[in-house]
């Protein structure tokens, strides 16, 4: 009795969606044909893969969102770190900005806020994107108004 199977579909706009879909089938075929996968290496790449991304992450990213060079014609020679927070289950979203250099003598302190996601989103879930800009800009403006710190 042959067994009935679903048709594999791709999202023919993405091409990791083809080569996954395509990926997948060579698999199947090749092992139709008697030969046994060995999933060592791949789960060896993985777990190898997992530990670095973690420590990447953990050293140096944390929340972080985004990371900048200083501006052009600034006076300040280190980028921004902008990291951002929102909890499961929550609608408090926290935004800090940080400098990219927390040691350079040009740092300013980190500032942040918290803020309820509903101010800035309708009820049919579309961002008010003026509200936002004036908050986020406000938060910048208040990150390069910080004092230096004294070292």
């Amino acid at each position: 009795m042959e067994e009935k199977k679903n048709p594999k579909k791709a999202n023919l706009r993405d091409h990791h969606s083809i080569k996954h879909v395509l990926d997948e089938s060579v698999t199947e075929i090749v092992t139709s044909r008697g030969y046994v996968e060995d999933v060592r290496m791949s789960n060896l790449r993985l777990v190898m893969g997992t530990i670095i991304i973690v420590l990447i992450i953990y050293i140096k990213e944390k929340n972080a969102i985004l990371f900048t060079y200083p501006p052009k014609d600034s006076f300040t020679s280190t980028g921004l770190a902008v990291s951002s927070k929102l909890p499961r289950f929550s609608d408090l979203y926290t935004l800090e900005i940080a400098s990219a250099d927390p040691k350079s003598i040009s740092a300013n302190q980190p500032v942040q806020f918290t803020k309820s996601v509903t101010k800035w989103f309708t009820k049919d879930g579309i961002l008010v994107e003026g509200l936002f800009w004036k908050d986020i800009e406000a938060l910048i403006d208040e990150y390069e108004k910080e004092p230096k710190k004294s070292k």
